[in-house]
């Protein structure tokens, strides 16, 4: 049964049900189903060191040594790096980000995490290292799906331009990482 042509009846005033076939599904009456505002963008950064060298650094944790700005408030991990299943909180406009690694695959370099600003947006990440000769591309797609009024703001603004410079900052930190390792425009910091 399609989604647009199913039929809901209403009983009780508080309950729908969708029949199936012989089967009846209940569903609460406040369940709102909508289509997705959602804007998915990716970027190929040529990044400057071989995957092996790379792919540690897609770590919340060690972010921190080359990612201006990057300090997450809690990282939940039992190797202490990132993992499947690690969860970090990042400060994020307007609260607080929950961030989810669904997938870590080293062997593979790819790594596929969640990102929830609650009220905002849901965000799959996606983070695929390919070796080029002594270097590496990363493909990375950022896919923000709106789940309130700001999100919808977010989404509206999270066009191919925005995303573009926000994958050149990040390729040129990283890149000024691995080059000299220390973060781009802290070369004097201890």
């Amino acid at each position: 049964m399609e989604f647009e042509s199913a039929t809901w009846l209403v009983a009780r005033g508080w309950r729908m049900w969708k029949v199936v076939g012989s089967s009846v599904i209940f569903h609460y009456a406040a369940m709102r189903i909508t289509k997705p505002n959602r804007a998915t963008h990716t970027y190929r950064q040529r990044l400057c060191a071989p995957p092996a060298r790379v792919f540690p650094l897609l770590c919340p944790v060690r972010e921190t040594e080359w990612a201006a700005g990057w300090l997450p408030d809690l990282v939940i991990s039992s190797s202490g790096i990132a993992e499947r299943d690690c969860v970090f909180i990042t400060p994020d406009k307007p609260g607080k980000a929950i961030w989810y690694i669904i997938s870590h695959k080293p062997e593979n370099w790819f790594v596929e995490m969640l990102k929830i600003v609650p009220e905002v947006t849901a965000c799959r990440l996606e983070i695929q290292l390919t070796p080029n000769g002594d270097e590496c591309f990363a493909d990375i797609t950022y896919s923000h799906t709106s789940i309130g009024v700001a999100g919808d703001e977010f989404v509206a603004s999270f066009t191919a331009d925005s995303y573009r410079k926000f994958m050149q900052a990040w390729e040129a930190e990283l890149n000024h990482f691995l080059k000299t390792g220390s973060r781009l425009g802290n070369d004097n910091a201890p």
